[in-house]
């Protein structure tokens, strides 16, 4: 499939909103390691290859080892690899992901609550709702990976 329309050229100051809030988000003070597995998870359920391709390429600048990378779709049995912190970011992340399924229950909220402070899931649930609006406008107007692009080369 080829690229239908490049929207940063097309809405430049509709992309710079987008990058303003992911500007807000990396400094937010929640880890970046943290912030880049949720954002690979998300892309993992909305199956969006490109930012697939963006994240995981993250995750690996960042030092996180393959072995953890293999299992973030399988996080619940991934063991000691994922920090408490983790767990809960990544097990909210999917829920309000799938809020058309889920709702956000209240049991969801109470154990996200347990581990972060109301700003850091505040914080969270931003970075979550700008990954799930990346991930429809790459998957929308087909951005090219760039594995496609470039080939498997320097991912790991």
């Amino acid at each position: 499939m080829s690229k239908r329309i490049d929207y940063n050229q097309v809405a430049p100051n509709g992309a710079k909103a987008l990058g303003g809030v992911y500007g807000y988000v990396m400094q937010s003070g929640l880890p970046a390691d943290l912030v880049a597995l949720v954002y690979l998870r998300i892309s993992q359920i909305n199956n969006c290859a490109y930012c697939l391709d963006m994240h995981t390429r993250d995750l690996v600048k960042l030092g996180v080892p393959i072995e953890k990378l293999a299992l973030v779709q399988a996080w619940p049995e991934g063991g000691a690899l994922f920090s408490e912190a983790e767990r809960a970011a990544l097990a909210w992340a999917e829920t309000v992901t799938l809020v058309d399924r889920s709702g956000v229950p209240d049991a969801a909220y109470e154990a996200a609550r347990k581990v972060f402070a109301e700003k850091e899931l505040v914080d969270l649930t931003i970075a979550i709702s700008l990954m799930n609006a990346y991930n429809r406008m790459a998957i929308s107007f087909r951005n090219t990976p760039q594995a496609v692009l470039n080939g498997p080369a320097g991912l790991l």
